[in-house]
């Protein structure tokens, strides 16, 4: 059986089952629970040790999550064949939006033959997005399991532009609390500076 092959062609609904499973295991809370104590006696003494603040571990955890993030779509993902087809692609709508308002039929069909061809192309690039996903997953996930199981036995705050001082669990925006968007802020931030590094294209 070659592995390889099978995850070419079955690759993003593995992923994406990979994703819902892990997903789903939020809603578990023994699972929830077991994995951030499980982590807790490995990760504990290095940060009570250097008595750091929770604001202050989701940013290193937001880099380190994006370092992953970013070297494992570095290397799973073709970034130049996929500039390459959205390009492709890109000239493609514009002729044929060119032949549609020319009326010129002879056009369009010879378009339409092609047209299957540049979607496939664009299908595959699509599907080899989704690759990585399980991948991250499996390290991702715990990490937010973590950070909850600290998160339930502290009691701290953090300062937002015009939302003003607020606890770590509390709503920020709209239902997101605070922690959460804490953490995007600082992943989005840092993983474009990562992904500048390691000269990644965007997705």
């Amino acid at each position: 059986m070659d592995f390889g092959k099978i995850w070419d062609k079955y690759g993003m609904y593995i992923a994406i089952l990979f994703m819902f499973l892990m997903l789903f295991a939020y809603s578990i809370e023994w699972l929830k629970v077991g994995v951030g104590q499980a982590i807790n006696v490995v990760f504990s003494p290095l940060v009570d040790g250097f008595n750091i603040p929770f604001y202050v571990l989701i940013i290193i955890l937001s880099a380190l999550t994006g370092l992953y993030t970013s070297i494992i779509q570095k290397y799973t993902i073709d970034y130049e064949r996929m500039a390459d087809v959205q390009e492709r692609m890109k000239e493609f709508q514009a002729e044929f939006r060119e032949a549609q308002l020319s009326q010129d039929d002879k056009k369009i069909k010879k378009l339409e033959a092609k047209k299957e061809r540049v979607m496939k192309e664009q299908l595959e690039m699509s599907q080899q997005q989704f690759k990585p996903m399980a991948y991250i997953l499996v390290v991702s996930v715990p990490i937010f399991f973590w950070l909850l199981f600290r998160l339930n036995q502290i009691q701290t705050t953090i300062t937002f532009p015009y939302a003003g001082t607020i606890g770590l669990q509390a709503a920020a925006v709209w239902i997101i609390p605070a922690w959460i968007l804490w953490y995007m802020i600082c992943s989005i931030s840092l993983s474009q500076v990562i992904r500048k590094s390691l000269n990644i294209g965007g997705l």
